[in-house]
């Protein structure tokens, strides 16, 4: 069988932790049963030369936590991971990895648990939600948690194309957490949560001049766009070309921007000013991924 998962976005800008949106961008699993009891990993695309071919490899590892809540396990499988999401670049490769496995394993057992429950063990091996829940749902995502347990849920958005942009860049997310701050000012976290609010509404109308004046954010864009070399440069180039809103992705370095249309020029126009900060980049123009994962 073949998985195929999205890429994904998130916080868009103000929703920190809060938002995350699929993208028209795959990785895609495939998986064979054989005879052999240790798994057969096959890498093509990014992260083939450093990712691991055993039982650390991040897919297999999430089709183990399926098998040990649910089991049987199935020890003989072989595996062929085709990758076009770029690691550590801020569109969630390593939650297409993780939720590409639980979907997989889940399907080997006849769907034993719910979209629900395969969400819920992806964030316990994530850590945070932001980036799987929409790799799992697809669309746009709203995501919180009480003592309860996590609440997500989806907003319709309508068809829609965003430019996102990859510099040769890397940035841990650990790292990328590790420079913000423990605490923010009361007038901090109103400002953000009107604007993911605002932001929130803007997507679901479609509406880009509503979005750019949203996207302002103060809990993480502000630190994070220093470990992005010309990022200010990127975000006037982007906009003198067309772009209304424009926003780090997850993490970063990729970048994201929102414009009705002259989408290629504003692609160009961002990796020109990447260029002139002598960083290669690469560019995609992609639509809003609605299905999420998925069997083929």
């Amino acid at each position: 069988m073949k998985i195929i998962v999205p890429a994904t976005t998130a916080n868009l800008g103000p929703g920190f932790d809060c938002l995350g949106m699929a993208l028209s961008l795959y990785n895609e699993i495939d998986v064979v049963e054989q005879a052999a009891a240790s798994p057969g990993i096959e890498i093509d695309g990014e992260g083939a030369p450093e990712l691991p071919r055993d039982f650390n490899n991040l897919i297999v590892r999430s089709m183990q936590r399926v098998f040990e809540r649910v089991g049987p396990p199935r020890p003989g499988l072989r595996l062929r991971s085709i990758n076009r999401i770029p690691l550590m670049g801020g569109l969630g490769s390593s939650s297409a990895a993780i939720v590409g496995g639980l979907v997989a394993a889940n399907a080997l057992i006849d769907r034993p648990l719910s979209r629900d429950e395969l969400l819920q063990l992806a964030i316990e091996i994530e850590g945070h939600p932001d980036n799987v829940a929409p790799a799992l749902l697809g669309g746009l995502v709203i995501i919180a948690a009480d003592e309860r347990g996590p609440i997500v849920d989806r907003v319709d958005v309508p068809d829609m194309q965003v430019v996102v942009i990859n510099p040769e860049l890397r940035v841990a997310t650990e790292t990328a957490r590790r420079i913000l701050p423990k605490t923010v000012s009361r007038g901090d976290a109103i400002f953000n949560a009107a604007h993911v609010a605002l932001v929130t509404l803007a997507l679901s109308r479609g509406d880009l001049a509503l979005l750019g004046r949203a996207m302002d954010d103060r809990l993480h864009q502000p630190l994070r766009k220093f470990l992005i070399n010309g990022y200010d440069d990127v975000v006037a180039a982007a906009k003198a070309a067309g772009a209304q809103a424009v926003a780090i992705s997850g993490s970063g370095p990729s970048m994201i921007a929102f414009a009705a249309d002259h989408h290629d020029e504003i692609a160009a126009a961002m990796k020109q000013a990447f260029a002139a900060n002598q960083i290669e980049a690469r560019t995609w123009v992609l639509k809003v991924d609605r299905e999420g994962a998925r069997l083929t």
